[in-house]
């Protein structure tokens, strides 16, 4: 209810009346009394193979989860919840995105929850290798001692050098620009003497002066605020591989969350390099499950060095070499297809500069220079010419004892690793201009990360081999 109530709060007018200052304080009574409600019609429970969630008052819903559908258990910690000593665990089932939800759990029953859902998911998969451990309703051998988890990473805060790095950043200085865009005239700074002698003084300089001063004004700003959100969101991370083979990340300051991931789930990894991140050897790791995280992925290391996110993703694979490999490139067809279809964005902007000033005999910017639309079109050409030899530099694909790796992108490289076992499916699509190259978009559907991995623009005799290679036998005749 915060949301709705800032909202409030600013939508009304703030007169001397003190209007707004009674529908505040309603709609507070609202969302105690609709938490209150909330809590006295929420039950949950456990059956040997399900887990039931009975919520709602005037609308009755009741969720049930199979045992043996559990993919993932997060708990998740405001600083609310810190101050109450609760928690909230989020159940995946990973048939879609959405989690059975339970608030308001103490921090120990959450703990204790977390290993007993999974448990139960082992004993329902695995009865007999789980039978000599216990009944299921004795929780006091589920808690592993740390000595029994291996500690695949955790939190060094040299790591804060990629922050500004980091593409995610920009999306945090964007929304604090938004937000200084929609009250920054209500704020009292043009009343401040020093805030009107330091403008008036950049105004009056030559424009080199200002637009530097932007410029630097930005840069740290972006610096500043990329760090804090960094800080913010992996305060303490440790990344652990518990004794049951499951994975375990936890992380955060203000709010902490704890994810775990049945490891037999986990079906690859994918390694992120954007633009500014490669300059200084940085990269992301994310893990690839089924119906768990956003999109089936789950981020499990912020910007980092590459070699941590390479050994770290290595760990996961439980294989050397798919993230560090040479990979085999899609030659030259490939090449010409690429900035081919990379030049299309340069001639749609020509035709709508051309259209209107040749053809409709109207020109919109009639009194800038007439070598300027010309330099603008041209340097875009060009940044496309860079971003397609970029993008089929950065091409290519490999197969390893155990995984099929597909490396793509411009602006951010993407080196994707991912079972062979998990593969249960090939599409091979060819549309008109790729069919005359002799090319195609070889994909490998999956039921993690995004259900599908592929491999752009490959040589369709490199195409069925690869296919060959990865799954024996599944593409035999299809592309005879």
């Amino acid at each position: 209810m915060a949301v709705p109530l800032l909202l409030i709060t600013l939508g009304f007018n703030r007169g001397e009346d003190g209007r707004w200052l009674i529908y505040v304080l309603g709609g507070g009574v609202i969302a105690l009394v609709v938490g209150v409600l909330t809590w006295m019609f929420t039950r949950y429970r456990f059956t040997p193979e399900q887990l039931q969630l009975r919520t709602g008052l005037f609308s009755r819903r009741v969720l049930t989860a199979p045992l043996d559908r559990i993919r993932s258990v997060d708990i998740e910690s405001t600083p609310i919840h810190r101050v109450l000593g609760l928690a909230k665990v989020r159940v995946g089932t990973g048939v879609d995105s959405r989690q059975i939800e339970l608030d308001g759990l103490t921090q120990e029953q959450a703990a204790v929850l977390r290993v007993e859902l999974l448990r139960r998911s082992q004993e329902v998969d695995h009865p007999a290798a789980t039978a000599q451990e216990g009944s299921p309703q004795d929780t006091s051998e589920t808690v592993r001692p740390p000595a029994d988890e291996q500690l695949l990473a955790r939190i060094d805060w040299s790591w804060l050098r990629f922050a500004p790095f980091s593409l995610g950043s920009l999306v945090v200085v964007a929304g604090v620009a938004g937000v200084l865009f929609q009250f920054g005239d209500d704020l009292p700074v043009d009343e401040v003497g020093l805030v009107r002698e330091a403008w008036a003084w950049a105004v009056a300089q030559a424009l080199l002066v200002l637009v530097a001063g932007t410029v630097l004004l930005v840069a740290v700003g972006w610096t500043l605020l990329s760090t804090a959100s960094y800080v913010l969101n992996w305060w303490n991370l440790r990344l652990v591989r518990e004794a049951n083979t499951n994975i375990r990340l936890s992380r955060g300051l203000l709010t902490t969350r704890s994810q775990t991931l049945e490891r037999a789930k986990v079906r690859g990894v994918s390694m992120g390099e954007p633009f500014l991140l490669r300059f200084v050897r940085g990269a992301e790791l994310s893990a690839l499950a089924t119906g768990v995280g956003l999109g089936g992925t789950v981020k499990v290391l912020p910007p980092a060095p590459r070699a941590v996110v390479q050994s770290v993703g290595h760990e996961l694979l439980e294989e050397s070499g798919p993230l560090t490999m040479d990979l085999t490139g899609h030659g030259p067809r490939a090449r010409r297809r690429i900035h081919v279809s990379q030049q299309w964005g340069s001639l749609i902007t020509a035709a709508l500069v051309a259209v209107p000033t040749y053809v409709l005999d109207f020109w919109w910017f009639a009194t800038w220079p007439w070598w300027l639309p010309l330099a603008v079109l041209g340097g875009l050409a060009l940044l496309n010419v860079l971003i397609a030899e970029s993008a089929w530099r950065n091409l290519g694909h490999g197969l390893t004892r155990d995984h099929l790796v597909v490396q793509t992108g411009a602006v951010v490289r993407t080196r994707a690793a991912l079972e062979r076992a998990g593969i249960i499916g090939w599409v091979v699509h060819q549309n008109f201009f790729q069919r005359r190259l002799g090319l195609a978009d070889l994909i490998a559907t999956t039921a993690a990360g995004g259900e599908s991995l592929v491999a752009p623009n490959i040589p369709l005799e490199l195409a069925a081999d690869l296919a060959d290679r990865a799954t024996p036998g599944m593409l035999d005749g299809l592309l005879a």
